[in-house]
């Protein structure tokens, strides 16, 4: 087993290996040691980026039930790649599959890339038969409806680690979101549709529990927040941003950037105290804070904190599962909003950005700290950082409650900078050209019912999302350089259709 440093160091997965006990133990010796060379080989450094844990050969029903069960139970396991070495008689793993909490990949794969072809007898040919090891595994997995990933290849190939990267990150993801904590500071925007949705049944699909706080419980714990502590972390801004001359110390705002400074320390004092990874504030209902916290929010997220604005809980999780998902990949992930467009001349585009709230992680450059007035909340005028995105792909990703369901819609888009620069927009934004334009992504996105609020990464793929999507039962629609408005609306219409029939009675 190898215990290479990850970005997970909590967390593993589990290498489950079949056989029997037909063949002998000198055949299980032989198992055993290259299923163990297989399990180190995707476990390396720069290979699958959670810890790989071999365990031993499994041969008999009782303990292949035993394994599954104490991967269930396994606060550390986070999913099993499964591989038949040898022919596994599939029945023995009914009972262990029916009791499997956990995402499975199933691996199809052989410990030799080539055939010796001279050598070959039938000594080879009864050690090495995943070939068809794995179809009869393949078979019950299909008959028990297993929802699982498969990948098939020889582990040094880089397309089966690159694949199985993906699938691990999303188990991350699942079980990041089973045991998010969400705070919601306030109630959501008044009068908004998308921002509602069943708490209720989120907890049920995704494990996350969403809970209301008073924005004055908030307000006590920063007013609490020491002189000394808030100034020292107003130094810290200064050394970390090109911080206006105003906010800095002597400066004419610098008590603003100490109130900032004291939102930031109050926001992470309460989360921290109630194990909340996840927010939402609601500039509607401020309570006796002096501002919308901007700043504070945007470091927050940066440190992998999920936030939704206006009450948005959904976005919230949303942000803090794709940010885990993402970690130790280079790029960012932040809250995001289709603001405004620009459809023309030259190639249509998408401005984007929030009152305050965009997450430095997709910063191009070093942030500027300015304030400015905010002209709805009715309090004073807020600090936050102002900068361009990062230019590069990236996903668009939305989660929105159709009553019946969940649904998760990703476009992919590329990044750019402005056309010209933005010197009188006093927040963070990005510019992006949707694929596989920008009215037929417009177009896709307003069928699928999808939210104005949305997660926008440059490092988590669509394959590691869809991964997640399927590990959740969510629904995903995908809108890219392959979608036509016809197919979309097809997909769509099937989904329905689809969802509805596969709900329980």
């Amino acid at each position: 087993m190898e215990t290479n440093v990850t970005p997970y160091p909590d967390h593993e997965i589990w290498f489950l290996t079949g056989s029997q006990g037909l063949y002998g133990d000198d055949v299980l010796r032989q198992v055993a040691d290259q299923s163990r060379s297989i399990s180190e080989t995707l476990g390396r450094p720069g290979k699958v980026p959670v810890r790989i844990v071999w365990k031993p050969v499994l041969t008999d029903a009782e303990s292949i039930r035993r394994m599954c069960q104490e991967a269930s139970a396994s606060d550390a396991c986070v999913g099993v790649i499964v591989w038949m070495h040898t022919f596994s008689p599939a029945k023995m793993w009914i009972a262990g599959l029916s009791a499997l909490g956990r995402p499975v990949l199933h691996l199809h794969t052989q410990y030799n890339l080539s055939l010796p072809w001279p050598s070959i007898d039938m000594d080879f040919m009864n050690l090495n038969q995943a070939a068809h090891g794995d179809r009869e595994f393949g078979h019950i997995e299909s008959r028990l409806g297993v929802d699982r990933k498969i990948v098939a290849g020889h582990a040094t190939d880089p397309r089966v680690v690159r694949r199985i990267a993906a699938w691990a990150r999303a188990a991350i993801g699942r079980h990041t979101s089973r045991t998010l904590r969400l705070a919601r500071f306030g109630d959501n925007m008044r009068d908004v549709a998308v921002t509602e949705g069943d708490k209720v049944e989120a907890q049920i699909r995704f494990g996350f529990s969403v809970n209301t706080y008073a924005v004055n419980d908030l307000v006590a714990v920063v007013d609490a927040v020491e002189d000394k502590a808030a100034a020292e972390l107003a130094d810290e801004y200064v050394e970390s941003y090109d911080v206006v001359a105003a906010l800095r110390p002597g400066g004419i705002r610098h008590d603003s950037l100490l109130y900032a400074a004291r939102q930031e320390l109050g926001l992470r004092a309460f989360l921290t105290e109630g194990g909340f990874t996840a927010f939402t504030t609601n500039f509607e209902d401020l309570g006796g804070l002096r501002q919308l916290p901007g700043l504070a929010v945007q470091r927050l997220m940066a440190d992998g904190y999920g936030f939704g604005g206006e009450g948005d809980w959904k976005t919230s999780a949303l942000l803090r599962t794709m940010k885990v998902m993402g970690q130790g990949l280079p790029g960012g992930t932040s809250f995001m909003e289709d603001y405004t467009y620009h459809l023309g001349p030259g190639t249509p585009r998408v401005l984007g950005a929030h009152m305050l709230e965009v997450c430095p992680s997709v910063a191009a450059a070093r942030p500027r700290c300015e304030i400015h007035p905010l002209s709805i909340g009715g309090r004073e005028d807020p600090v936050r950082l102002v900068f361009d995105a990062a230019d590069g792909p990236a996903l668009v990703v939305g989660l929105s409650d159709l009553g019946d369901r969940f649904r998760l819609t990703a476009n992919a888009v590329d990044v750019i900078a402005p056309s010209e620069p933005l010197r009188r927009l006093p927040v963070a934004r990005a510019v992006w050209k949707p694929r596989p334009s920008l009215a037929e992504s417009a177009e896709n996105w307003l069928l699928a019912g999808a939210p104005h609020h949305t997660v926008l990464s440059s490092a988590v793929d669509l394959e590691t999302l869809s991964d997640y999507s399927a590990m959740t039962g969510v629904e995903l629609l995908t809108i890219d350089e392959n979608t036509t408005t016809e197919q979309f609306t097809k997909e769509v219409r099937w989904n329905a259709a689809y969802h509805r029939l596969a709900q329980a009675l």
